[in-house]
């Protein structure tokens, strides 16, 4: 599940996953990916932007956590906020990695979120 409101940035890196054999569920907000979450999707990884209107991906990590949703999703940052307080925040809610975007091309977040996976869900 990626979830941003970048309609461009969803597209460019669900071809990169669906090229990798991945299903790919999208959501242009906290709120629809939480609705999906409630309904209970079920994602290998869930990636989340910050900046996002409504509902920042932080405030959707901390609910993901606190209501139960997804407990065997590993869950990333894919965000341009490089501030070091996003990133402890996001760590300490229970993200397994937090990368910029700005710093990292679509195959690059492939092989992280990949190795992340081969880690944490054997």
């Amino acid at each position: 599940l990626i979830v941003d409101d970048d309609t461009f940035l969803l597209d460019m890196y669900s071809v990169k996953f669906k090229e990798k054999g991945f299903d790919v569920s999208l959501a242009l907000s906290s709120r629809d990916a939480l609705v999906m979450l409630e309904e209970g999707l079920e994602p290998s990884v869930i990636a989340l932007d910050i900046v996002m209107p409504t509902m920042d991906g932080l405030e959707l990590l901390e609910k993901i956590v606190k209501d139960g949703l997804a407990k065997d999703s590993v869950i990333v940052m894919l965000t341009n906020q490089s501030s070091q307080p996003n990133i402890d925040r996001a760590l300490e809610l229970g993200a397994k990695d937090y990368i910029v975007k700005a710093s990292a091309i679509p195959s690059e977040v492939y092989e992280k979120i990949k190795t992340l996976l081969d880690k944490y869900k054997k």
